[in-house]
């Protein structure tokens, strides 16, 4: 399937894209040739292969939720600036 020069022109308009006439004519080729390719990719029978999102192996990465040791709270709260009641005490962010 060959694309024609006003195509080539039509789609660099759309695309806001000043093309010189040398690269107007690479254009032509470059995606005349993109379009035979797809048209050749068309004709592969496909229909014993089932859909896949990706042909690389999936699995899980997650690890195990364990509980584990946590800072204490009169040391983080030593380390607050600001604290009210055990917690942290912050500007608001919100009004």
């Amino acid at each position: 399937m060959a694309i024609t020069k006003e195509e080539v022109e039509h789609i660099a308009e759309l695309a806001k894209l000043y093309l010189t006439e040398e690269e107007k004519e690479r254009m032509q080729r470059q995606l005349s040739a993109i379009l035979e390719y797809f048209a050749r990719l068309q004709e592969v029978d496909t229909s014993a292969i089932p859909p896949t999102a990706t042909v690389l192996p999936l699995r899980n990465v997650m690890r195990e939720d364990i509980p584990g040791h946590s800072f204490e709270r009169d040391k983080i709260l030593a380390n607050a600036p600001q604290k009210a009641e055990g917690y942290v005490k912050v500007r608001a962010v919100l009004e």
